[in-house]
């Protein structure tokens, strides 16, 4: 069985106080909310930053703070800007990917969210990948449509998006794609039919995120937790909610036990891992990155080697 990466969106660019206390504001809530996230299994963690007043902000020294924190305190996790545009206006949303994470969002269409239009032009998302292949970043492709997974697809056969793709699929946001589960088992037939090679995840927002979660785990996808999906989750944390992925009930469909075959997102072979005792052993490198199986839960993060 292929392993699950669990992403955990801590912050998001919406999400208040005053929705949910525990939703992390500033650098140094963000930190210990995504070290909390981390301890419980999460592999990535999805970062947006905002202002003292709560607003969203692309301000690059905040990206530069949050990533130095996170990688201080949790080495191992991969780090992923946020690249969408409720934080910035054009280029400024790619103003941080010179700070080098090991991910960051690309949002390759435009489509309605609940108020307005999320406009992404061609020239926009052109000039966004070409700064994530210049910075050596790893596009996560947010797919809020069907035609997002077929420019994908476009831009890595002619080169815009180099390498393995990443493609999450974002259902439920009010005026887009509703979670719909034959649309997104079309979903998962278009990624194997036009970039068969291609690692996908799931993304439900609201009450959605459970639906999500369960129909991409039990299909062989990866999965998000977090409040930047779901704030209203009783005061809980993105930790909290991250745990309870983590520890699903002996008698769930949804199996996330150990396995000793483990699939990176960088690179298109699949590497066999010994079983260990320590939640971040052993791991091996594949090119410029390093492969770690979680024996204690068992999921499996990704690293960037020297």
């Amino acid at each position: 069985m292929t392993p699950c990466i669990l992403c955990v969106a801590i912050t998001g660019s919406v999400p208040t106080k005053a929705a949910n206390p525990a939703v992390p504001i500033s650098i140094s809530e963000q930190i210990e909310s995504t070290h909390a996230a981390y301890e419980a299994g999460a592999s990535i963690c999805h970062a947006h930053v905002r202002n003292a007043d709560e607003t969203p902000s692309s301000d690059p020294d905040k990206f530069a703070a949050l990533q130095e924190g996170v990688r201080a305190h949790c080495p191992d996790m991969i780090m992923q800007f946020s690249t969408g545009g409720r934080s910035g206006a054009g280029r400024e949303r790619g103003g941080m990917l010179h700070l080098r994470p090991d991910m960051a969002s690309l949002s390759v269409g435009s489509n309605n969210f609940p108020t307005r239009v999320y406009e992404n032009p061609p020239d926009l998302v052109d000039w966004l990948a070409a700064e994530m292949e210049a910075y050596d970043v790893k596009p996560e492709i947010e797919a809020f449509d069907l035609s997002h997974i077929h420019k994908a697809a476009e831009m890595n056969r002619d080169g815009r998006i180099s390498g393995r793709l990443y493609i999450q699929f974002v259902m439920g946001v009010k005026n887009a794609m509703p979670a719909d589960r034959e649309t997104f088992d079309f979903y998962i037939k278009t990624v194997e039919r036009l970039v068969p090679d291609a690692l996908w995840c799931a993304a439900g927002v609201g009450p959605n995120q459970v639906v999500l979660n369960e129909w991409a785990i039990a299909a062989g996808g990866h999965a998000r937790a977090g409040l930047e999906d779901r704030s209203a989750l009783n005061a809980q944390t993105s930790s909290v909610w991250t745990r309870w992925w983590v520890s699903r009930p002996s008698g769930s469909d949804i199996s996330l036990r150990p396995s000793r075959r483990s699939q990176s997102v960088f690179a298109s072979s699949v590497v066999s891992v010994s079983g260990g005792t320590s939640p971040r052993s052993p791991r091996q490198k594949i090119g410029s990155m390093w492969v770690f199986t979680i024996c204690n839960p068992s999921f499996f993060w990704l690293s960037r080697g020297p």
